[in-house]
């Protein structure tokens, strides 16, 4: 009788957890701009800042990880840029109104879409945590 081998499979290199997983982080990268934003709503100039939206099929397709670096732009306040391979690069974003000394802040829609962050993140959460268990009842003997 042939020897049955072991086979260790990661949990991420099932495609639907690296995607789940990605997507967990772009939110935490998000999070972190937009509290950025929160943060410099009085800064004099500063432009509000916004990461380029997921794209499931990209995170399907790529490997990259993610990094983020703090860099001190003005000695009054630090900046976060998020770089990666899944596209977790931040873009200007077009607020609706810019004050009369260019900050273009509006706290209202920042705290609008750090609580429409945190839905997702929750979501995307239990989703991941849901698969989990239903994969264990899958591979449990007793199922």
């Amino acid at each position: 009788m042939p020897v049955m081998r072991e086979m260790q499979m990661g949990i991420l290199n099932i495609p639907m957890f690296g995607v789940l997983t990605d997507k967990m982080r772009w939110h935490q990268t998000r999070q972190g701009v937009l509290a950025e934003n929160v943060a410099n709503a009085e800064t004099p100039g500063y432009a509000a800042r916004e990461l380029k939206p997921f794209d499931m099929e990209k995170a399907q397709d790529a490997a990259g990880s993610e990094s983020m670096t703090t860099v001190a732009t003005q000695p009054g306040h630090f900046s976060v840029h998020a770089t990666s391979g899944t596209g977790f690069s931040s873009i200007t974003d077009d607020g609706f109104e810019i004050t009369p000394d260019g900050n273009g802040v509006t706290l209202e829609e920042q705290m609008t879409k750090v609580a429409s962050n945190q839905i997702d993140f929750q979501t995307v959460t239990a989703l991941y945590t849901r698969s989990i268990r239903i994969l264990k009842t899958a591979l449990s003997k007793t199922a």
